[in-house]
């Protein structure tokens, strides 16, 4: 970690999900802590739903149902977006075809509680927004060279143990519908490693993969946070870049 500690990475099992809501619980934890010795907690990461649940708290959903969890999560994506597609249309329309998770999500929490997401979302609770003062940075690099990044990233993973990690979970035959196992590059490595795909051909699915998330993620934060979070718009390639990102957060404070 070169020096800077590190909290809430590498402490869940692959066989645990984690939510956005556990994962808040747990950084708004660490925030304290961190505030109470004294420190400067630095907040870093790709996923706005987790970052925008810690800051601007989570809608008061209620549990749901057990029995409705499990009949939904026993069937298709196709079904379930039919069904949400019924009971909760602009709800479905905000979803890509093909996300299993927010689709069975969105559908078990209506036929649950009668009401679509949507209206528990507006209703969001226990986010530290209000009680911190934050300071934000979006790094939004041009996109050529972000994608460029996205593939030497992923190759250099290759070479510094994602296959050898791969190997390991699939060792503990875990269910294939959790997190860990839909993460970008393990099926691909999973492909490569019974044979079914060569080395090249992985690398290149999975590098499309990446560019792909990479793509959303750079157009949700590009226009979903607050406009006056600063935007850094050049590449991060050096140490004078860092510093000139830096230098455009002070000034905006």
């Amino acid at each position: 970690m070169r020096g800077v500690e590190h909290r809430l990475f590498g402490t869940r099992d692959a066989a645990q999900p984690y939510s956005a809501a556990e994962w808040a619980a747990d950084a708004k934890l660490e925030v304290a802590r961190a505030q109470g010795a004294g420190k400067l907690p630095i907040l870093v990461g790709g996923t706005g739903l987790y970052l925008r649940t810690l800051l601007d708290g989570i809608a008061p959903v209620p549990p749901i149902d057990p029995g409705i969890r499990e009949t939904v999560r026993a069937r298709t994506v196709q079904e379930n977006g039919a069904e949400l597609q019924q009971r909760d249309g602009s709800g479905a329309a905000l979803l890509r075809p093909t996300d299993s998770a927010r689709i069975a999500r969105a559908l078990e929490v209506v036929l649950s509680t009668g009401r679509p997401l949507a209206e528990w979302q507006a209703q969001r609770q226990g986010g530290i927004g209000d009680d911190v003062t934050v300071r934000a940075l979006i790094l939004l690099p041009p996109r050529p060279w972000l994608y460029q990044r996205c593939d030497e990233r992923f190759e250099a993973m290759l070479d510094g143990g994602a296959i050898e990690e791969v190997s390991r979970l699939l060792s503990r035959n875990l269910d294939p519908d959790l997190p860990a196992m839909r993460a970008i590059g393990v099926r691909e490595i999973a492909a490569m490693l019974r044979g079914e795909l060569g080395r090249d051909v992985a690398l290149a699915a999975a590098a499309q993969a990446t560019r792909n998330y990479a793509k959303r993620q750079y157009t949700w934060f590009a226009h979903q946070p607050p406009q006056q979070w600063v935007r850094f718009t050049e590449p991060l390639d050096s140490g004078a870049a860092l510093q000139r990102a830096l230098a455009l957060l002070d000034r905006s404070s």
